[in-house]
Formats: structure tokens, C-alpha cells, sequence
């Protein structure tokens, strides 16, 4: 495109202070005629004068080891999408994927909140994920990573030992975490899952509080955690 303007919008190209809103305002005016960016650019926008958006690699959060994963990314694609088509011209909206008949991409393409809530409310409901059930994440980490999986293993069999005198409270893992190092240190989760918090509660406190960790290994606890990253 010789004669069109573009700009980036990420982390690494809005690090002077004001940068993010010189090329917002020059987009808004027409000196700026292509926008690149990342997820930075997805919300909060409204240029009537958009006309076509596009979506590259949808599937980038799509297969994460995250039961939250469709959720986020139905909702990044819609508001994606929903950045064209605002004014009298209309628009429209390009999305790259190599699961098209995945329910995220079918719904976030339709824009059909319901159609995805409904389904994906099932899936969670027949594994007893949140908001149908409860969960704790434990993560293990240090630098070493033989020490920092070995307590996780110790922290996993206390966790089962206490679970084992209430009724309902599944303990998962240990496992490498999706992000298995993060600032030098090795990452490894446990989870916790039950109809309801009390007994979860009750079996971490049990563990945590007699718990003994080496020097330089850290435990984090998640109570319905956000983010299984």
C-alpha cells in the first residue's frame, strides 16, 4: 500500500509517554490510514470511519491449557470485530484461524453471546469448572528446577493426604505449569477443585501451614484463579 500510512501499536513501539495517543488522534483524523497491533488496539475504540479489520492467527489463545481459554478468545475476536462496520459505510471484518468451526470463532464471528455462553456454560457445568465448582491453583516455583518440581510433588501428596478425609475435593497435578519459566525460575501447578471453597480451603490450609519450603523456592495460592498461565 505505496500510498497509505501505517502505524504500530504494541508494548515495545507506545514506550514514550504520550505515544499511544499521537497515533490514536492521527488514526482519527485520517493521517494514519493502517493500524497494526496487538490485543492493545482491541478495545475501547470507535472510528466510524473503519471499514475493515483484520484478525491474525486467531487461535493464539485458543488451545492454552486455560478452561478459560474459548472465553477470551471469543471475546477478543468480537471486540475486534466490533471495531468496523460503526459508521454509515459499513465494514468488514477478515478473521485467519485453523478452527473455524471452533465455538469461540463461530460465535465471536456471529456475534452471538448467547449461542456461546450457552454452550460453553455446558462444558464447564460437565467438569466442574467455575462457576458450576471451585478451585484453588498452587504454583511451585525456584530456580532450580529438579528442587522446584520435587517440592511441588511433596506439596501434591500432602494436598491428597489431607483431601482424603473430606468428600469431593479432586487434586490435579503436579504439572508444568503453561508458562514453565518465567524470570529464571522454574514453574510448576497444582490444582484444586470441589463443588464449593470451604474444603478447599480447609486442605491447603492444612498444608500450608505446617509447610516448610527450601531457600529460593516460592509458593503462590490462587483462590479462583483468573489467569492458568
Amino acid at each position: 500500500f505505496p500510498d497509505y500510512v501505517c502505524e504500530r501499536m504494541d508494548t515495545d513501539s507506545m514506550k514514550t509517554r504520550g505515544s499511544h495517543e499521537r497515533v490514536l488522534d492521527a488514526f482519527r483524523h485520517g493521517k494514519v490510514n493502517i493500524l497494526l497491533g496487538t490485543q492493545m488496539i482491541a478495545k475501547g475504540l470507535d472510528f466510524p470511519n473503519v471499514t475493515l479489520v483484520g484478525v491474525i492467527n486467531a487461535d493464539t489463545a485458543l488451545h492454552l491449557p486455560d478452561f478459560r481459554a474459548g472465553e477470551r478468545t471469543f471475546q477478543l475476536v468480537a471486540q475486534v470485530a466490533g471495531r468496523t462496520g460503526r459508521g454509515e459505510k459499513g465494514g468488514r471484518v477478515l478473521v485467519q484461524t485453523l478452527s473455524p468451526d471452533h465455538l469461540a470463532i463461530r460465535a465471536a464471528v456471529l456475534h452471538d453471546y448467547e449461542m456461546f455462553a450457552t454452550e460453553e456454560l455446558g462444558v464447564r457445568k460437565q467438569l466442574h469448572y467455575p462457576p458450576y465448582g471451585s478451585m484453588i491453583r498452587l504454583v511451585v516455583r525456584g530456580p532450580a528446577e529438579e528442587t522446584a518440581r520435587a517440592v511441588a510433588e511433596q506439596v501434591a501428596g500432602e494436598l491428597r493426604a489431607a483431601a482424603a478425609a473430606l468428600t469431593g475435593v479432586r487434586v490435579m497435578g503436579p504439572a508444568v505449569a503453561a508458562i514453565a519459566k518465567l524470570r529464571d525460575h522454574y514453574r510448576f501447578q497444582i490444582q484444586l477443585q470441589a463443588e464449593t471453597m470451604p474444603p478447599l480451603h480447609e486442605v491447603v490450609q492444612r498444608v500450608t501451614a505446617k509447610l516448610k519450603l527450601p531457600e529460593k523456592v516460592f509458593l503462590a495460592v490462587d483462590v479462583d484463579p483468573w489467569d492458568m498461565l
